[in-house]
């Protein structure tokens, strides 16, 4: 079965491979909270060391904020309260005791850091501050949850916030925060596009978001990471100043970034096919299986065989596991490949007598047979070809789902087809962006980053040589 075969029965095919590939449990009984089972929490775990890796190497430190934020606390950005004030979770007892101030559970937490960065933060010397978090935050969504895509719980949220003395460094800290994103999901092999958000659909709080989006196989945008320029609104709240060199006080200036649970949704959604997960071997939990397959009528230690083949993985850093499972090899070989481990190596008697091994690609599903002494070579060259095959695979469906056009009409047929990401003349005018989502059902993601052209007409205004903007049916 081809993607496009299944792409209308997206959502089904999503909650059946996360459940049957072990990445959580969907049957928590709270409403849009789920449960990490151990394969999911290491893909989970690999997926954070790559982004953890870049931040420590670009001079962010880790820290850990309470969970609570005071009522009074989280009140004091207006333009921030506003735009969470209908997703804030509250705390307002203490056991059976009335609290004496409600305690939010942090929707995102620049209400919670900042306060104490005036502690932090005195001089000139003090600056840049750059540090990350990776924590769970709660928002009440209304809208109907799925797991990793749209939680009520979200336990992979990394959010770096960085301080700065001037404007300039602030916007070089977002450029270099959309470089970090950019590795991290070129690592990942997922093709992505990145816009500057329009003004409606800016963080509250924020000069300016920039964002980053996937397609899903339903024609679906996924929004998969985001950089905000926040200039200084939350230092002028909580007083953010440092004593320049010159002696004088000012205010500093700030950034946030941050990826949650949806960067795993964007693995599995974009390398997935009818067969369940198909992982990239950086972050794959076990990157190769191998499935001895003995014949009683053979005097031949596959088991043995297959042991001495798992200690030469191991001893080349490489994660594997042995399924030694008393069950046919196609039943084998179907469990595997619904959790997506990229290599799978069958040995037999014959493997065992010509010192061999048999290996097997999940994405391709070629098989070849390899000598033992190019082991090692064999698998690291698989995992090369995978990495690329896959990305070039997932490159070239989002490049076939950006069409242009120049009517509102058209845009609305293509979107209402679900077939992908719509590129339309915009004048960057705030009403005609907005009545260009109501008469398409489409949502505006902004203007594509780096891409300098001009397109044609504002369906709304008429307004000539305007540039392009994206807009996508989202989740």
């Amino acid at each position: 079965m081809e993607r496009e075969e299944w792409e209308e029965e997206f959502t089904e095919w999503f909650n059946d491979s996360i459940s049957q590939g072990e990445i959580m449990d969907i049957q928590y009984p709270v409403k849009g909270l789920y449960v990490w089972k151990p394969y999911g929490l290491k893909l989970r775990n690999n997926t954070m060391d790559i982004i953890k890796e870049s931040l420590e190497e670009s001079d962010h430190e880790e820290v850990l904020f309470p969970l609570l934020i005071p009522r009074t606390i989280f009140q004091k950005e207006s333009e921030h309260i506003e735009g969470f004030e209908n997703e804030a979770y509250w705390v307002t007892h203490g056991g059976d005791k009335e609290l004496n101030t409600d305690l939010a559970l942090r929707p995102t937490s620049e209400t919670s850091i900042y306060p104490m960065l005036n502690r932090w933060i005195r001089s000139h010397t003090d600056l840049p501050l750059k540090i990350y978090q990776i924590v769970n935050i709660f928002r009440h969504e209304t809208k109907m949850t799925k797991p990793l895509i749209r939680l009520r719980e979200v336990t992979t949220f990394k959010e770096a916030h960085t301080v700065h003395g001037s404007k300039e460094e602030a916007e070089q800290q977002v450029d270099e925060a959309v470089e970090l994103y950019k590795n991290f999901y070129d690592e990942l092999a997922v093709p992505h596009l990145i816009t500057k958000r329009p003004s409606w659909d800016t963080f509250a709080g924020a000069e300016y978001s920039i964002a980053f989006d996937a397609l899903a196989p339903d024609g679906r945008t996924l929004q998969i990471g985001t950089a905000h320029n926040l200039g200084q609104n939350f230092a002028e709240v909580f007083d953010l100043t440092f004593e320049t060199y010159e002696g004088e006080q000012e205010l500093v200036h700030q950034t946030s970034y941050g990826i949650s649970d949806r960067a795993i949704a964007s693995i599995i959604m974009t390398h997935g096919d009818d067969r369940g997960l198909c992982l990239p071997p950086k972050v794959a939990p076990i990157q190769v299986v191998i499935v001895p397959i003995p014949y009683s009528d053979e005097d031949v230690d596959v088991n043995k065989y297959a042991e001495k083949i798992n200690e030469e993985l191991k001893d080349a850093s490489i994660r594997t596991e042995i399924d030694h499972r008393d069950i046919s090899p196609g039943d084998k070989f179907y469990r595997w490949e619904r959790k997506g481990v990229p290599l799978r190596i069958e040995i037999g008697p014959d493997e065992v007598k010509e010192d061999k091994i048999t290996l097997a690609r999940r994405d391709t599903g070629n098989r070849e047979e390899v000598d033992r002494d190019e082991l090692i070579p064999s698998v690291e060259k698989n995992f090369e070809e995978m990495y690329k095959s896959l990305k070039e695979r997932a490159e070239r469906f989002l490049e076939e789902r950006i069409f242009e056009v120049m009517e509102i009409e058209k845009a609305r047929d293509l979107l209402s087809e679900r077939k992908g990401i719509v590129k339309i003349p915009w004048c960057g005018n705030e009403e005609c962006g907005l009545e260009i989502e109501d008469e398409t059902g489409g949502d505006v993601l902004g203007r594509e980053q780096g891409v300098n052209e001009e397109m044609g007409e504002c369906p709304i205004c008429e307004k000539e040589n305007c540039d392009p903007v994206l807009l996508s049916k989202t989740f």
